[in-house]
C-alpha cells in the first residue's frame, strides 16, 4: 500500500531536471545572431526562467510582431533539443528522486516556462517518461512566472489544493511563482545560480536532489 498519499511535488525543468543552463545560452545566441542581433549573457540570465515570448517582448529594444516571436521560438527550440539529444546533461539525483517517490505513489507533475515538446523530450531522456504525466508548460498558461499559474495549474490537475505541494525550483523568478500559490518550495542550486541568489526559499535549499528526500519533503509539507 502506498505510504504518501497526502501531498503532491511539482518539478520545475530547466536547472532541476536537466542542466540547461549552457545549451539554453547556446541556442538562444545562435537564433540571435541568425536574425540580426547579440544576445548577451546578461540578457540571458534576466530572461533565464521565464516564457520567451516575455522575454523578447520586455528586452528587445524594438519588439517583433507575434508572428516573428512564434517562428523564432519554434526554431530556437528545435535547435535546443537538438543539443541537449546529442549530450543529455541530467540533474544529478533528479531520476532516482522521481523514482523513490514513484514508488510511494505521490502525485508528481512538471510546471515549466518551456513548451510542452522540451518537457517530453527531457522526461524521455532522462527516463522518467512513464512516471509523471502532469506537464504544465508555458503555452498552458496566460501569465508566465513569477505569476503562480503554471504551478496552480499543476496542483489543480494532480487534484490537490496548493499547499499540499512542494515546488523544486531553480531561478528566483519560480520561487516566487511557488510562494505565491501559496506552497512549499525547495530552491535548488543549479548552473548560474548561488545559494544567495535562491534566499526566499526559506523553507529549504538544496545542493542537488541528491540531498533531497520523499521524507524530507513530506516533512517540509506538513511543517
Amino acid at each position: 500500500m502506498p505510504t504518501c498519499q497526502t501531498f503532491g511535488v511539482i518539478f520545475d525543468m530547466d536547472g532541476v531536471l536537466v542542466d540547461s543552463w549552457e545549451a539554453h545560452f547556446l541556442t538562444w545566441r545562435e537564433c540571435c545572431r541568425r536574425h540580426g542581433r547579440d544576445c548577451t549573457l546578461n540578457e540571458f540570465m534576466q530572461g533565464f526562467g521565464r516564457t520567451s515570448r516575455e522575454f523578447i517582448r520586455e528586452t528587445w529594444a524594438d519588439p517583433p510582431d507575434d508572428d516573428f516571436i512564434h517562428a523564432f521560438d519554434q526554431e530556437k527550440e528545435l535547435l535546443y533539443r537538438d543539443r541537449i539529444r546529442a549530450n543529455f546533461p541530467r540533474m544529478p539525483g533528479a531520476i532516482e528522486l522521481i523514482r523513490s517517490l514513484n514508488s510511494e505513489e505521490v502525485p508528481m507533475a512538471v510546471g515549466s516556462s518551456g513548451p510542452r515538446k522540451n518537457i517530453d523530450e527531457v522526461l524521455r531522456l532522462l527516463g522518467a517518461d512513464e512516471l509523471i504525466k502532469v506537464r504544465i508548460s508555458g503555452a498552458d498558461v496566460t501569465r508566465g512566472k513569477p505569476d503562480p499559474e503554471v504551478f496552480l495549474k499543476a496542483a489543480a490537475a494532480m487534484n490537490l489544493p496548493p499547499e499540499r505541494c512542494v515546488v523544486l525550483e531553480d531561478a528566483p523568478v519560480g520561487i516566487e511563482a511557488a510562494l505565491g500559490a501559496g506552497m512549499r518550495c525547495v530552491g535548488v542550486i543549479s548552473n548560474g545560480r548561488s545559494a544567495g541568489q535562491l534566499s526566499r526559499a526559506t523553507h529549504l535549499v538544496a545542493d542537488d536532489l541528491q540531498t533531497v528526500s520523499l521524507s524530507l519533503l513530506e516533512h517540509l509539507v506538513n511543517v
